[in-house]
Formats: C-alpha cells, sequence, structure tokens
C-alpha cells in the first residue's frame, strides 16, 4: 500500500492510498502530532516503512492505517485524553502492574470487561474526591 495523499482533520490524520482507500486513526494515539503546529505537521517523509515526521520525532507505519482501532476506547481513550493521570499510582491503588495498565492504554493489550470498569471507576471516585476538595 503506497500514500498518494496525506491530511490532518479533527484530530484524526488521514492518508488517500494509490488503490483509492481513505484510511485513518485518531491522533490520541500520537500525541506529539496531536500538539504540533501545522508548519510540524506538514514537514514529513514517506518510505516504504511509513511517514516520518523528523522534527517531532514521530514515524506512523502505513500499516498501522489498517487497523481494527482507528480510535482509542474505554481506559486507553481515558488515560489518553487526560495524560495528567498518573499511570504508576493508579495501577498500584488498583493493584495491578503499571505495564498491564500501560498495555490497556497503548492499546496492546485489552482489559476484560470487568477490569476495565474497575479502573473507570476509580479514576471517576478520585475526580469526585478531587471535586468535593475544598481548601
Amino acid at each position: 500500500m503506497e500514500v498518494k495523499k496525506l491530511w490532518f482533520e479533527n484530530d484524526r490524520i488521514f492518508i488517500l492510498t494509490t488503490e483509492g482507500k481513505t484510511l485513518w486513526q485518531s491522533l490520541l494515539w500520537y500525541p506529539r502530532l496531536l500538539h504540533a503546529s501545522d508548519s510540524q505537521r506538514e514537514k514529513y517523509s514517506i518510505d516504504a516503512m511509513g511517514i516520518r515526521w523528523e522534527e517531532l520525532d514521530e514515524d506512523i507505519s502505513i500499516e498501522s492505517f489498517e487497523y481494527s482501532d482507528p480510535e482509542p476506547r474505554g481506559v486507553a481513550r481515558l488515560f489518553r485524553e487526560h495524560p495528567e493521570l498518573n499511570v504508576s499510582a493508579i495501577a498500584r491503588s488498583l493493584g495491578i502492574q503499571q505495564s498491564l495498565l500501560a498495555a490497556y492504554i497503548s492499546g496492546t493489550k485489552t482489559p476484560s470487561q470487568e477490569r476495565e470498569k474497575l479502573i473507570i471507576d476509580y479514576v471517576r471516585r478520585l475526580g469526585e474526591e478531587l471535586v468535593a476538595f475544598s481548601a
């Protein structure tokens, strides 16, 4: 698969392939691109391996556009939209390995429904405690 055109729209990156397919991914998977300026986003190169933004030190493989999860969901989305959450501290509080929670966030592993509910409920309770906090 080769890229004919690349563009950004609504926090997503799109490509048009030479086969005529339009594919996209959420920029939540790529925070450097999400927070980059338009001029930084325009400075890329494409080769057989993928797309490279040298200035941002960011790479996207062409094949990743065909993955089944173009947008983070559940736990992955929660932590990607809120990078201020301390992954290590939350994992410790829940009694799970930090590396496992990190795998859920990166999308390399998928938590069970029960585990995902446990994590989201914990973060929700934490948010409620913060809202209730008064100095």
